[in-house]
């Protein structure tokens, strides 16, 4: 499978004419870095990095030399930062794709009453998987316009392409994003089921025939069999992608010496996508369990080794009715896997099961079982695995919560942008709970560019310490002065972010740009303070959807929190995240405070509506803003 070329993957619906992204000006990158850190960091340390700031945009310095580096990098190239974002985020990140790296959708519970009733339902949902890849497939995907701010902008659609195609191959120093190889004649589709910690190869196309529903279930009710053979089952290997990916590329490479294991290896690596039909859990089926259980499968005694964490979509449908997808967020952003998965719910309620009683399954080839040889090494990486994974599910801190005091409709009615309140609403509790702002990340999407992803918009603004200080000294009047000031200048980065204007992307490809080049790193990114910018206690997004679903992922540094948040009319679904091995943090008084929070930013606004009336240009700003974002830890 050869490496992905952006170039290949840029046909399906992408509207002729998308700018490229811009590089943004130096000396306002610049300006910005200081004024983002400003108040994050101590007075002495900010006066030396103000300092070395200065030095690397002088003129004639280091940064303009990078500057005008990066600029001949962006007039022959589709979109300057891509390979650095994408190696930085992802490829170049050692830790476990489980709950670090991989959002999941955790889907509405659903009532199975049989093992029919689960594989009837897997039936369906393969069906309108098949349905939504023929689109993908034929270009007929409607394009995505931006919403809210520059409204009706097209937006890039290359990330679709890489759903069902794409692979994420772990590497010693760095993993490698790939891609499958189209031929004139495509080998047959096929997707990997796994079930009971095997996997099987349900081939999706036979004799240039796309199955139906009924040969589907038909052949899901043979592999379920072929799972129960207990003298067949062969050691869950999928635990080694759950590993650090250092630790699952050397296992790797051990396990593929065999003949027997590469062929394996190459049907997983080639499917669709993953379905993975879980046993039981045994714990009662509350939002924050079945977060819990999407995100890490329960460990090693329930359904950890019923994965395959390197292939972008895995479809798990539980006996118990768990359902959901886990998501391998190198190809492509949290909207997307919002749109397939919103695609695929409407699919199964709005057509029929089509299930016919009588089925022959003579006519049908039977599932494939893969095998695998395992030495002692791997046995003994397998066992090195599943002690990790053990102790990540003991480690994630997890509190899925549903605010029902407002929704965004309140919010809507304050003339503010529900994003940007509750972004202001996180930092508040935030300095609630730890005395101080820290770095933080929310994505947004700069699609509106060719091969555009996300740059980052960094919520803990000076505007929202002074609002956050003032709710527990200032009058209302000043209060909510303060409110509307914070607010509006969350929503002025958020323009800055999605118009390829913010600083993150650019900083990234000042320093890489520097590194191609094998100089010396420059010293603004061996400054403490540019450690302190990168490393995002606070990770956040915006999630919005349409059906009832939620998505949720972990943290991004061991004393941090995920928080992952669901706006709806009446009320917010808050995904909090933590690690209970961080004596700084935990989920469950975040949310509390939060809710809190929440509560004395609505009596402000009741007190104050009729009494602080915004400035015009204020208004405009904040009315019913719904910045299209990216539904995405990145």
């Amino acid at each position: 499978m050869p490496v992905l070329k952006r170039e290949q993957a840029r046909d399906l619906g992408d509207p002729s004419g998308l700018p490229k992204l811009p590089v943004p000006p130096l000396q306002q990158t610049l300006d910005m870095y200081l004024k983002c850190m400003s108040h994050l960091i101590p007075e002495e340390q900010f006066k030396k990095t103000k300092a070395i700031v200065e030095k690397f945009g002088a003129p004639g310095g280091m940064g303009e030399f990078l500057q005008k580096k990066l600029v001949e990098r962006s007039e022959h190239k589709a979109n300057w930062v891509y390979d650095y974002w994408l190696e930085d985020m992802y490829l170049s990140n050692r830790l476990a794709l489980p709950v670090n790296s991989s959002p999941v959708m955790v889907f509405p519970k659903q009532n199975f009453t049989s093992h029919s009733d689960t594989l009837r339902f897997a039936a369906h949902l393969i069906s309108g998987v098949l349905e939504y890849k023929s689109l993908i497939d034929g270009r007929a995907l409607p394009v995505d316009y931006a919403r809210g701010q520059l409204a009706g902008t097209p937006l890039c659609m290359d990330q679709y392409n890489k759903v069902f195609t794409s692979y994420r191959l772990p590497g010693a120093k760095m993993d490698t994003l790939v891609a499958q190889k189209s031929t004139v004649m495509p080998e047959p589709e096929h997707i990997i089921v796994a079930c009971k910690n095997q996997f099987f190869v349900l081939d999706v196309v036979i004799n240039f025939r796309r199955l139906n529903e009924k040969d589907l279930y038909t052949q899901l009710e043979r592999i379920r069999k072929m799972a129960d053979i207990e003298e067949e089952r062969l050691p869950p290997i999928g635990l080694l992608t759950s590993d650090d990916r250092t630790q699952w590329a050397e296992a790797r490479s051990v396990l593929i010496k065999d003949s027997t294991n590469r062929d394996s290896l190459d049907m997983i690596e080639r499917c669709l996508c993953l379905v993975c039909l879980d046993e039981p859990s045994g714990t009662e089926l509350t939002d924050t369990n079945r977060a819990l259980l999407m995100l890490h499968g329960g460990g090693m005694d329930k359904n950890g080794g019923n994965r395959w964490y390197d292939k972008p979509m895995q479809f798990v449908i539980g006996a118990d009715g768990c359902c959901g997808v886990v998501c391998e967020h190198s190809p492509f952003e949290g909207i997307v896997l919002v749109q397939c998965s919103e695609y695929l719910l409407r699919y199964m309620r709005g057509s029929p099961s089509k299930l016919v009683r009588a089925a022959s399954m003579s006519e049908l080839p039977a599932p494939r079982r893969l095998r695998w040889k395992c030495s002692p090494d791997i046995q003994a990486f397998l066992t090195a695995s599943a002690d990790k994974l053990q102790r990540l599910v003991k480690n994630l801190d997890m509190n899925v919560n549903k605010f029902t005091g407002y929704g965004k409709e309140f919010i809507k009615k304050q003339k503010m942008s529900p994003d940007a309140y509750i972004q202001v609403a996180l930092q508040f509790t935030f300095y609630r709970c730890h005395g101080r702002l820290v770095p933080t990340y929310e994505s947004a999407s700069i699609r509106r560019f060719q091969e555009g992803r996300v740059d980052n918009i960094r919520s803990s603004t000076p505007e929202a310490l002074a609002f956050v200080k003032a709710m527990s000294m200032l009058c209302d009047a000043e209060k909510m002065e303060l409110l509307w000031t914070a607010i509006k200048a969350q929503t002025n980065y958020t323009i800055l972010a999605i118009t390829g204007m913010a600083i993150d992307n650019h900083l990234l490809g000042l320093r890489e740009i520097a590194k191609e080049l094998k100089l010396e790193k420059p010293e603004l990114f061996s400054d403490t303070t540019y450690a302190t910018s990168i490393h995002f206690i606070l990770s956040t997004s915006q999630v919005p959807t349409t059906e009832e679903m939620f998505c949720c992922y972990g943290p991004v540094v061991p004393n941090g929190y995920g928080a992952c948040y669901n706006p709806q009319t009446d009320h917010i679904i808050f995904c909090l995240s933590s690690f209970r091995d961080s004596a700084e943090t935990s989920s469950d008084l975040f949310v509390k405070t939060l809710e809190g929070c929440l509560k004395e930013m609505q009596d402000l606004c009741l007190k104050c509506n009729s009494e602080s009336k915004p400035t015009d240009s204020t208004e405009k700003m904040a009315g019913n803003t719904k910045v299209m974002k990216n539904g995405s830890k990145s």
